[in-house]
């Protein structure tokens, strides 16, 4: 082990990175937002701003070690894992959709989008673990009861949900991202119903479902916050989205690398910082252009900082045949596809392969649902001078107050 005192100053930057990140951000406007702001501050926010500070520094501890090559030595510090961080959980993210692959049915996929109108968002803040949990829920109920219908669908689907509380200029938009398998299983469990072409259920349908499920259950379940909201807000329309997103693996896995692990902001985003203000670039949508916008240390923080989840709140959830209590009929709707034998399916099916592939799932699933994860990392780190990845580990700067 190595005296904390003889490790580098903490500098503010990973040893492979340059440029300005949030890290330096918080860094710099932390102090200044928490004499501001600190007495309405979520437990999950200050966490965020003391983990993301401490990130990749000595706060936190790391290693020494040295390259063979050019013979400098250099440090790696431990990353925070707070899930408000741009810059942790590359590894978790790959072995996650890693994980995910050897789910997948080989079928189409549609993509879903369910919003909020304007006036409700502030609704949601007094009380945002259960209103986004709402939000999730009913707009999956509302999909599975239109696929339930026989003149959409008559099956059940697999529905993954993704919550998103940002849009690009780190404003407040609550919304729900779905992932919906293109068919599913019909209610006797002995087929599997494709949807039609591009077509699953109706947006408009769909849409004013979803805004009634929630205003009834809102209603019944919190009934004070239901009167506190102007009866003009329910007779807006909310505007949900679906549409045909592929088929296969590729189109899913797309989805998940774009909407699964979206932070609010990531650190290519932000392109400057000076002693008050901060700018970053955003995409206007509506133009197909990016643009840049520069706010003051403290209000970017602020923004920042409202997309911080409550803590223990699962911001990934499945539904219909992906719920862990349809886990035997996910693996018997994954079954009837292949021995349907899509167009995309090489060669005959054996049995012998379907049984190896559904122990290996069986197996995913246990993992999965029991939360059996190894985070360690593997692997000798790279040399932020040269590149080489022969490098050696010389010594250890623990984490203070830890023996």
């Amino acid at each position: 082990m190595v005296d904390p005192s003889l490790c580098p100053a903490d500098t503010g930057h990973h040893p492979s990175g340059t440029g300005v990140e949030l890290a330096d951000v918080v860094r710099r406007f932390g102090p200044e937002y928490r004499s501001e702001y600190g007495q309405v501050m979520m437990p999950s926010q200050n966490r965020a701003l003391s983990d993301i500070a401490a990130c990749c520094t000595k706060e936190l501890g790391g290693k020494l070690h040295q390259c063979d090559d050019c013979g400098k030595p250099f440090w790696c510090f431990h990353c925070c894992r707070n899930r408000a961080c741009p810059k942790c959980h590359g590894k978790q993210t790959q072995e996650w959709l890693e994980k995910r692959q050897a789910e997948l049915l080989p079928c189409g996929y549609f993509h879903a989008v369910a919003t909020v109108p304007s006036e409700l968002r502030d609704a949601f803040r007094p009380d945002q673990k259960f209103m986004y949990g709402l939000l999730m829920l009913v707009s999956a109920e509302a999909v599975k009861e239109l696929c339930a219908k026989k003149r959409h669908l008559g099956a059940l689907p697999g529905l993954l949900s993704v919550l998103h509380t940002s849009n690009s200029q780190l404003g407040y938009h609550p919304h729900v991202h779905m992932l919906i398998t293109g068919g599913g299983i019909t209610p006797d469990g002995e087929h599997w119903e494709p949807a039609r072409g591009e077509f699953l259920v109706p947006v408009s349908v769909l849409s004013r479902k979803i805004a009634a499920k929630f205003r009834d259950a809102l209603k019944k379940q919190k009934p004070d916050l239901f009167a506190s909201i102007p009866a003009a807000v329910w007779q807006r329309e909310w505007v949900s989205f679906l549409k045909h997103y592929g088929h296969g693996n590729d189109a899913v896995l797309n989805y998940l690398s774009r909407y699964v692990f979206r932070t609010a902001i990531s650190n290519a985003r932000i392109i400057g910082m000076d002693d008050t203000h901060v700018t970053f670039r955003y995409k206007d949508r509506d133009a197909d252009i990016w643009r840049t916008m520069r706010l003051p240390g403290v209000e970017f923080l602020r923004r920042f900082l409202q997309h911080v989840l409550p803590r223990g709140f699962h911001k990934v959830r499945y539904y219909g045949l992906w719920h862990h209590s349809k886990r035997n009929l996910s693996s018997r709707a994954w079954l009837l596809l292949i021995l349907e034998k899509p167009t995309d399916a090489p060669g005959p099916v054996k049995i012998a392969d379907l049984l190896e592939a559904l122990s290996q799932l069986t197996e995913i699933h246990d993992r999965l649902y029991t939360g059996d994860d190894d985070h360690d990392d593997a692997g000798r780190p790279r040399c932020p001078h040269c590149g080489s990845t022969r490098t050696r580990f010389l010594a250890e700067c623990p984490q203070p107050g830890v023996p």
